[in-house]
């Protein structure tokens, strides 16, 4: 793997320093570091871990979105609330912010995925809020998926804001968050040391037998999945080899009227002397 060295800068912030010379005889000053905000909702703590492990990494400042209302009920009653207001329109309301948003270039935005999009106290967020002009990086936690279709409504709630590349990572892979976010930081450029950059899959081809069973391994127990691999492609990672299947959903025996989904994308990794894992979905 090719390693590359990051210097502790945001390029698309384009604050680059400045030499401590002169010029036209008046002292350079180098410009101040862009203010960073680490803003999150989370309903068990999941999400939280994952700001509070950003924050750390940068010394940022962190808070809370908060409900006036909140999700306390278990799982089920969560997504009935959910798909309740879904139905009638309404946005759960949120607090107010104690931090000044203006104050800050930049704003690292996290949710859980619901509904394949961030939660709704977010979309409640966003409908009081202005991100024009700040940079915004979104990081989320999910089931399966959800990071590709989530930032798709955020750039569409946030027209006017830069939104970077983002992160996100399984519930069932929070062992994995923090060295994971170390590399996506400094990929970023948020902060300095060497990093991996993968290399680019393979071409993809028909799954093999062997394939196959990679991938019904790594989705098996996860009852949202109910597919069938048609093609992969793979390359190599540091802890052994990565996935990319392309799946074709199947009818649900437990649910027969339900259609199927269509085609989506089922990123596995297989770690040297473990088993398949699924890292996400997208649809």
């Amino acid at each position: 793997m090719k390693k590359i060295k990051t210097m502790m800068v945001v390029a698309t912030v384009a604050l680059a320093a400045v030499s401590c010379g002169t010029k036209n005889g008046t002292a350079e000053v180098e410009p101040p570091a862009p203010k960073v905000l680490v803003l999150y909702y989370s309903q068990t703590g999941v999400t939280k871990s994952v700001a509070t492990e950003i924050a750390t990494r940068l010394g940022a400042d962190i808070e809370e979105i908060v409900s006036v209302e909140p999700y306390d009920g278990d799982f089920q009653a969560t997504i009935e609330r959910c798909m309740q207001e879904r139905e009638k329109g309404v946005v759960p309301a949120v607090e107010p912010l104690k931090a000044d948003l203006a104050a800050y270039d930049v704003v690292f935005l996290g949710y859980p995925v619901w509904f394949g999009t961030y939660a709704p106290p977010v979309a409640a967020f966003l409908g009081d809020a202005d991100l024009s002009g700040k940079k915004v990086v979104p990081f989320c936690t999910f089931g399966s998926g959800g990071l590709e279709s989530s930032v798709a409504e955020l750039a569409q709630a946030e027209p006017q804001a830069e939104l970077l590349p983002g992160y996100g990572v399984r519930a069932a892979r929070m062992d994995a968050m923090p060295k994971e976010v170390d590399n996506f930081l400094k990929a970023s450029g948020f902060i300095e040391g060497e990093y991996v950059q993968p290399e680019a899959f393979a071409e993809s081809h028909p799954v093999s037998e062997a394939e196959a069973a990679i991938f019904d391994a790594a989705v098996g127990d996860y009852p949202m999945i109910n597919a069938k691999a048609k093609s992969v492609a793979t390359r190599a990672i540091p802890e052994g080899m990565e996935y990319l299947f392309t799946a074709v959903d199947l009818p649900r025996k437990d649910r027969p009227n339900m259609p199927p989904a269509g085609e989506m994308e089922v990123y596995v990794t297989v770690a040297e002397g473990q088993v398949p894992v699924f890292t996400r979905v997208v649809r």
